[in-house]
Formats: C-alpha cells, structure tokens, sequence
C-alpha cells in the first residue's frame, strides 16, 4: 500500500480542487444557459447572462474593424489595456528560474544604456559571432537544437505576438475614441518591447544580439504585418488568435510581482460549425491540443506542451532556455478567457489557476482571482478587479 506524507495529499488535494473548479465552472455556465431566460442568478458564474455576440469585424457605433479587441466586459478581454500589456509583456522573462520577481532588483538604467547600444550599433554585436552566426540562431529556421533556435521565440513572440499586440492595441486606442490609435499603439509596443530587453538584459554589459533581431527585424515586421487587413483577418477569423495573458499582482512584503506574462492563443477548426479545434497555446511557453466549442461561443479546450524553466547563455552574445513539461486546461467564452488552470515544475509554480473578471459574481467590482501551489508547497493567492481599467496590477499575498 502506498503511503503519501502530508504535504503530498496537500498537493494532491489541491490539485484536484483546480480540475474541479474548473469543470465545475464549465459546467454550471452551461446548465446556467439553459435556464438563463427563465432564472436569475444572484451568485455564482454569470457569463450565462451576457447575450451572445458572435465573433465580427464590425461593432454597432464604431468606425473601422475590429479583429483582435470587442471592448467585451468579462474575461482577459476586459482587461486589456495598454499598461496591462507593458507590464505582462515588459516583466514576462522573470517566469524563468534564473530571474528574480522583485522590480526593484533590475539595474533599468543600465540595462537600457546596453540595449540601446546594441540596437544603434548592430554590426558591434553581429560582428562577434559573424553574419551568419546570427541569421542561423535568430532569423533562418533551421537548426530545431534549443541552442542555435533563438529564432522560435522571435517568430511566435515578437513577429506574431507583438504584431497582433499592435494591431489590438490600435483597435483598443480605436475604440476608445483615441485621436490618434496607430501612434498610441505604436508608443505602447515600444515601451513594452523595450522594458522586456531592459529586464532580460539587467546588469550585463556587452554586446549581445537579441534586441538586434527584435527591434531591427521581428517587431517592425510584426506591425507591418498586422496591419494588413487580409491578415489580420486570417489571424481572427481563421485562426482565432486571442491575448490569453495572465492577471499581475503585487506581493508588498515580497516586493515581487507574479503571475506575470503576455500569451496568446490560436484555434484552428476542423469542422464547419467550428465546433472542435486544434488548439495551440504559447508565451514563455507551448501547449498543443484540442479545443470544444458550444454553440453559445463557450470553449473547453486542453494542452499539452514544454514551458521555459531557465535563460541560459551559450556564448558572449547569446541566450536560449531549457525547458521542463506543461500542461493546461482552459474555459473562454467567444475568445475571452474565463479560467486558465496552468501545471508545470517551474520557479514559482506547480498548478496555477486564474478565473479571469466575470467569471464569478460578486457584484459591481468584477475580480480577477489568481491562486497557485509553488513548488515548496506555498499556497499563493491574489485578486485584481476589472473595474479599475488603469490599475495594472493586483495585489497578492502568501502562506
């Protein structure tokens, strides 16, 4: 017979807790559109009485398309927001076991002097390793060895991700009456790309190609890229392709922020009602599935994948990660995310669960709830609320 200690059925438990509250979800929101015209729910899961909106370029009083932003007021639609996208994106690297979560601990000022350098002299940096050397590790795909594809994370994160995250952010800037969308937007994906090279770069000094290929190659082509309509189409209508990121917040007495971290998600459907997919999820991660679909736009869909554990430098200029497995379960509704129940053996989390704003009713303040087992056994717990659209970050706390 075989005997657990406490703190394995404490995993155990809690664990399982996840999967049932996320079932559980899905499953009351569906019985909940059952009875939704006939019954009113007080507390509980209340997406069932949002009016399904079917997924379209055009919004009733709004000029222009609308591809990858609804202005929808439940789920990780109703958080975006251009500060919410520098600080998941900006500070996203800390996921990775070798970086500390406390801002305070970043030396911005001389990470920005070395980023910057490198971005204004390219040849200082390429000329290390030679021309070659950098087109094979961060441009050509076609090494599938961790060490020479720095290329992956340029294509999916900065060609694809910040194009989309471009094209979202002036579709936002659009919506909002913004008299100039395209400059703002353009203004917000710089601040979050540069953060994001700041943060990985620290305290380093010396050249180093990574914001070479960013910002000379991938993030302009990213925006030129999604600013096609035909293939921003493509990417919403086809592919279905959604901000999936988490819910920040801030532990005071830790000084850390967690939950941190910009991902996107891709449904391609394999029938004519769309009703399954294959599913594809990533960020400073992958996982590969199934996705299904109800007619009501309400989506279980389940992953498999590897997630970034360590940034590990290969050379003078150059950085990759090593990778531990992933897997995931998630619930949205018409492409909003409403829960996330995330498991791999990273630095700071073994499960972790997000139930995204209107997932739960609680009344007038919509909370995003954020709670995950680390790896020590610590149960970690914070709570952002949808209503306060400037506030980035949540708070958070421990035990």
């Amino acid at each position: 017979m075989t005997r657990y200690s406490l703190r394995q059925l404490s995993m155990i438990g809690f664990a399982s807790l996840l999967v049932i509250l996320t079932i559980a979800g899905y499953t009351a929101s569906a019985s909940l559109a059952a009875d939704a015209e006939t019954d009113t729910v007080s507390m509980g899961v209340t997406i069932a009485e949002q009016p399904y909106v079917p997924w379209t370029e055009i919004i009733s009083g709004k000029e222009g398309s609308y591809f990858f932003y609804r202005g929808l007021e439940y789920g990780s639609q109703a958080l975006i927001h251009p500060l919410r996208l520098i600080v998941n994106g900006g500070y996203g690297i800390m996921q990775v076991e070798n970086r500390d979560n406390r801002p305070s601990r970043i030396m911005y000022a001389r990470g920005a002097k070395n980023v910057t350098e490198n971005i204004l002299r390219p040849g200082w940096s390429i000329g290390i390793n030679g021309l070659w050397d950098f087109l094979s590790r961060e441009v050509i795909p076609i090494s599938i060895n961790s060490g020479n594809a720095q290329y992956w994370p340029n294509y999916m994160n900065h060609l694809l991700g910040g194009g989309m995250s471009y094209r979202m952010m002036t579709e936002y800037f659009r919506y909002h009456d913004s008299r100039h969308p395209k400059f703002m937007a353009g203004l917000t994906i710089f601040a979050y790309h540069f953060l994001n090279e700041v943060v990985e770069n620290n305290d380093y000094i010396g050249p180093t190609t990574d914001p070479v290929a960013d910002f000379w190659i991938f993030n302009p082509a990213g925006i030129i890229l999604f600013s096609n309509d035909k293939i921003a189409r493509f990417f919403s209508e086809t592919l279905h392709m959604s901000d999936w990121s988490y819910q920040p917040v801030f532990l005071p007495w830790r000084e850390e922020l967690q939950n941190i971290g910009q991902n996107f998600a891709v449904k391609y459907h394999l029938n004519e009602r769309g009703s399954t997919s294959i599913f594809y999820h990533w960020g400073t991660h992958a996982e590969l599935g199934m996705s299904f679909t109800r007619p009501d736009g309400r989506c279980l869909s389940f992953g498999l994948g590897l997630v970034a554990k360590n940034l590990v430098k290969i050379d003078q200029i150059s950085k990759t990660v090593d990778l531990a497995a992933s897997a995931g379960i998630f619930y949205d509704r018409n492409h909003s995310l409403l829960v996330s129940l995330l498991m791999a053996r990273t630095k700071d989390y073994r499960y972790r669960l997000n139930l995204y704003p209107g997932f739960v009713d609680t009344g007038p303040f919509k909370p995003g709830i954020f709670v995950a087992l680390g790896r020590e056994n610590r149960i970690m717990a914070g709570i952002t609320f949808g209503t306060l659209k400037h506030v980035p970050v949540g708070l958070g706390g421990g035990f």
